[in-house]
């Protein structure tokens, strides 16, 4: 990799360069990681314009026309509930659904029942914006950890549950916008979490603003990943330089913790060339850069948010990114970049990536199994919404050699029309049920969606 990093970073040269051109370099350059290794086997991306089925107690906006979204060939795709600002979602052990709903404080249960629409019912209410939702078992107690905007709690489960019991709050004091510091301005505030093996604990602790030295100052540090034990015991910094992790996922069988980042917008031009754009902000160059980021965090590291950007232009593309320095927070390189942990994985800047699931060990149809799944939200910050930025579910094949993700194809997109540009639905978060369904939350259109494979086919 040292001759790779080794050559010239290729600078942006002022030019609009068209969305096809860029989109070419970015995705046909390989790492040399994947160049030393088999090809991965690459599954159908979503090539299959279908409609979605919708029950007609469902039916009402955006369903009360039909719509389509790109499924790959065999796959079908219905609605099977609707829950207003659906967030994060979780599998329970028995096969129950646990859906966030921030914005009212609730944690939803959405129970099969049969041929009919399922049973919505409250699972714990009163939290202050509910977000993030794992199962995990200590010692033959399975737990249900949540996350608020200002703590963790932790409710044992049993199996058949339908209401939450026994809290307990085992992280408390977080951050959020009624930190005085912050005088109610917190453009992050709700959190994600994750456990591991050891049962350790891992807390995102997103930034409060888009990019700001006070961040990295602060106690605890925002734009940062806390770890605790289980029960919030021991307090430590795990990781700094990530912006808004959203979604913390472990890769089954491992205690690799992987990531997915919303990075900044609005970036100014961080080159001192000839187009004499060097800190201001230029709209073409804002749409592609920076990536936001898929990455293995270990403990110790620091990913580079604020002071350090990483770079798609160079030979590596979105993988192993240089960095550039900030041109307002790091113009004199005060901090160096070279020594940031590199992102492993760029995906398209203003994808806005969510939730994150790996599908190893689940009944995901096999063909994709040894795979992970983003939700991309989709952002504000881009001169075009349409085509390959966000609004979509993105599949990464695995390489169990490398440990790495391969190139991105689209598992589900069409959420955005093609000539308005306009979109009908935001995917936040994904999760396989017991029959091998993805369960996809849309907390824009309030839909829970089912994607099925017809192995009848």
């Amino acid at each position: 990799m040292s001759i790779l990093f080794g050559l010239q970073r290729k600078q942006w040269l002022g030019q609009i360069v068209s969305a096809r051109l860029v989109s070419l370099v970015l995705t046909t350059v390989i790492p040399f990681e994947v160049l030393s290794t088999p090809a991965l086997a690459i599954p159908p991306a979503a090539s299959v314009n279908t409609k979605v089925n919708v029950p007609n107690t469902m039916s009402y906006w955006p369903f009360n026309i039909s719509r389509y979204l790109k499924v790959p060939p065999n796959f079908s795709i219905s609605v099977y509930a609707r829950i207003r600002e659906a967030r994060f979602i979780a599998v329970a052990p028995n096969g129950n659904l646990l859906v966030s709903q921030p914005s009212t404080g609730k944690v939803l249960i959405v129970r099969a029942n049969g041929s009919k629409d399922p049973i919505i019912s409250d699972f714990v209410t009163g939290l202050r914006r509910p977000h993030d939702i794992v199962f995990h078992t200590i010692n033959n107690t399975t737990y249900i950890y949540i996350s608020e905007n200002n703590q963790i709690n932790r409710f044992i489960y049993k199996s058949g549950d339908i209401t939450a019991h026994n809290r307990q709050v085992v992280v408390a004091g977080l951050p959020d916008r009624s930190t005085s510091e912050l005088k109610g301005a917190y453009a992050h505030e709700l959190k994600n979490i994750a456990l591991d093996t050891n049962h350790k604990l891992y807390v995102s602790i997103a930034s409060a603003c888009n990019a700001c030295v006070a961040d990295t100052v602060s106690n605890p540090r925002r734009g940062a990943i806390y770890q605790y034990n289980a029960d919030g015991s021991n307090r430590r910094l795990f990781a700094q330089g990530l912006r808004n992790a959203e979604g913390l996922a472990f890769v089954p069988g491992t205690n690799d913790l992987w990531v997915s980042v919303n990075n900044r917008d609005e970036i100014t031009y961080p080159f001192k060339d000839a187009t004499n754009n060097y800190g201001k902000i230029i709209p073409s160059y804002v749409d592609n850069h920076p990536p936001e980021e898929f990455t293995r965090v270990r403990d110790g590291g620091n990913y580079g948010w604020p002071f350090c950007n990483p770079n798609p232009d160079t030979s590596s593309g979105f993988y192993y990114m240089p960095f550039d320095r900030d041109s307002k927070l790091n113009a004199n390189g005060n901090v160096n970049c070279n020594a940031m942990d590199k992102i492993i994985r760029g995906i398209q800047a203003h994808s806005a990536p969510l939730g994150l699931t790996f599908l190893q060990n689940t009944k995901f149809p096999s063909l994709y199994s040894n795979g992970v799944v983003l939700g991309l939200h989709g952002s504000w910050n881009r001169q075009r919404k349409s085509g390959y930025v966000g609004y979509k579910i993105a599949y990464f094949p695995w390489d169990s050699t490398t440990k790495i993700p391969g190139d991105q194809i689209d598992l589900v997109s069409g959420w955005t029309l093609p000539v308005t540009e306009k979109y009908w639905g935001r995917p936040v978060d994904t999760a396989v049920d017991q029959q091998g369904n993805l369960l996809i939350s849309d907390d824009y259109s309030g839909t829970i969606y089912k994607l099925s494979y017809n192995r009848s086919r």
